[in-house]
């Protein structure tokens, strides 16, 4: 399969790689099609996803069971409408049921929108009118459910809500029931050209709400580097990515370049992380390749590794937030498997990597992606020396690379892409310095985005949910550094009047129990901090530098 889209699949040396790297795209590709389906045609008993949750379930699906899942998916959204350009939301934890809705989405040319079960109604109800969501489909948890119905009546684009699962709520779709009654799917003459908007994500909201990440039809074919040359999978692979399918880390490691490679997808459907069960997994499934980000890692490590028989396990990446050296040592001791780090964003692919040619050092990014043309600059627009700070940028003046975003959805007049994107470079926001072997090593975000246990948080979303309680007048959102975690969200506030005597260990609990209620509540501060006055600019910004620097 994938010799269809390389011009040289193996290479010799990072030197070959970077030299002969080369994806030919098809016109009018679509994964679901090109991919999925040519699977199912030439190799149809092909395992594709091998599923289990923390109940015991156990479900293999081959190639062609996923072309006939999609297929029958494809003709029940088409029931309701669904087609080209059309903006679904999909709030479907790890459940089996995301792999057929969205490759059907793909089918129809609609455009899928991947959300975490997290989200509040206030989150639900601005990411529905701002994308312009027709339907939502989403896991029958009552605590999903109740946000969703919560956000219905001012979201006047929703028109469909359909549940999976074993309840239906009341004045909703039952998916399965729906699916069973399906026809057969017959594809639509016109589904897409290669620069039509295929799937949606929204961004952490740093310095306002969350913008909508646009990638077209051609992204999946970005990550054949990310599933390729640094998960370092082939046909024979059986690949584990611990991520809900909510976040982008799911396309990255359960999907696309996994799919287009040929490996088996392993997903554990669970609800509440133990280090001890995905240890169990690996050594129960023979997972060959292992994907995470470092608190997970950490907390493996902990535990007693020579309990498992991890002989299996090949390879190992990880993402989201530099790895430490004694987490990375202690891994490889324990399992003879190096990590190997890499670096993206949601507007991106894979841009930074440690690939099967390279020596890891720990802490280290790697070294760029050879679809994208890299650097590091000042401020002022020069390629920094050797370690020297700078932000990391790609040039595009040779062509978009395959991969990176199609744009910020419904921007008017591309204000907000134009302030990350323009003059042919893209700003990535993101501080870093490369060594003299050329290795990068991350900084930090110019935009304060939180990264904490994998996920990304904005600080505005955080300061707008703590606004809304009655006792604080002014707030700040910044990341500590934590062990665990490696940020945890601290809450710099100033006091109304009426709350300055108030006793602060139960104000603290009370004002974290509000967020975690207003917003989804992995984003809640850990640690509060009142104060007199917040540090400010001339102009009156918030100096969020200036909170880092203090001790608490």
């Amino acid at each position: 399969m994938i010799e269809k889209f390389l011009e040289q699949t193996e290479f010799e040396s990072l030197e070959d790689f970077n030299a002969n790297f080369k994806i030919k795209v098809p016109e009018n590709f679509n994964f679901a099609y090109d991919v999925v389906d040519e699977w199912a045609r030439t190799n149809p008993t092909k395992r594709a996803i091998c599923w289990t949750n923390d109940k015991g379930a156990h479900i293999d699906i081959t190639f062609d069971e996923l072309r006939h899942h999609s297929n029958i998916t494809a003709y029940y959204f088409q029931k309701f409408g669904i087609k080209k350009g059309d903006r679904v939301m999909l709030i479907l934890k790890r459940r089996f049921e995301f792999w057929f809705s969205i490759i059907a989405l793909h089918k129809l040319g609609a455009v899928c929108i991947p959300a975490t079960h997290l989200l509040t109604k206030k989150d639900i109800i601005y990411r529905c009118n701002a994308a312009g969501i027709k339907m939502i489909v989403a896991v029958d948890d009552d605590c999903v459910v109740s946000e969703i119905e919560a956000a219905r009546t001012e979201s006047p684009t929703l028109e469909y809500l359909v549940a999976v699962g074993n309840n239906c709520p009341d004045g909703w779709q039952d998916f399965h029931e729906g699916v069973r009654r399906s026809k057969t799917f017959v594809r639509p003459k016109h589904v897409n050209t290669n620069d039509d908007i295929s799937i949606l994500y929204f961004t952490s909201g740093t310095t306002g709400n969350p913008k909508m990440v646009a990638h077209d039809f051609t992204y999946p074919l970005g990550h054949i580097v990310t599933a390729k040359y640094w998960h370092n999978l082939n046909e024979d692979s059986i690949h584990f990515t611990v991520a809900d399918t909510g976040w982008g880390k799911a396309v990255w490691g359960k999907l696309y370049g996994q799919m287009i490679v040929g490996a088996t997808i392993f997903v554990y459907d669970h609800e509440k992380f133990v280090a001890a069960e995905i240890l169990a997994m690996i050594e129960k499934y023979r997972i060959t390749s292992f994907c995470a980000p470092p608190t997970i890692y950490r907390f493996m490590i902990k535990e007693d590794l020579t309990k498992y028989d991890l002989s299996s396990l090949k390879y190992a990446t990880i993402a989201g937030e530099p790895l430490s050296p004694t987490v990375f040592n202690a891994f490889y001791q324990a399992t003879g498997v190096k990590p190997m780090e890499g670096f993206g964003q949601t507007e991106t692919t894979v841009i930074i990597a440690n690939f099967p040619w390279m020596e890891p050092k720990p802490g280290s990014m790697g070294k760029p992606n050879p679809a994208y043309d890299l650097d590091i600059i000042t401020a002022d627009g020069r390629s920094t020396e050797a370690g020297e700070q700078g932000e990391i940028v790609v040039y595009t003046k040779n062509g978009k690379p395959l991969g990176l975003f199609h744009g910020y959805f419904r921007d008017k007049d591309n204000q907000l892409t134009k302030q990350v994107y323009s003059d042919n470079i893209y700003h990535t926001g993101d501080v870093a310095w490369r060594d003299e072997e050329g290795y990068f090593w991350f900084v930090g975000r110019t935009d304060d985005v939180i990264k904490s246990s994998g996920y990304r948080i904005g600080p505005f979303e955080v300061e707008s949910a703590l606004m809304a309680h009655p006792a604080v007048l002014e707030c700040a959102i910044t990341g500590v550094p934590d062990e665990i975690r490696g940020q945890v969200v601290k809450a710099t506030i100033v006091l109304t009047k009426e709350y300055l005597n108030a006793d602060k260990s139960t104000l603290i609990k009370d004002i974290q129990d509000h967020v975690k209620h207003v917003t989804a509540p992995y984003k809640y501060p850990r640690i509060i901090d009142f104060v007199e006055e917040l540090p400010k600019t001339i102009s009156g910004k918030i100096r969020r530098s200036a909170i880092r620097e203090t001790k608490k």
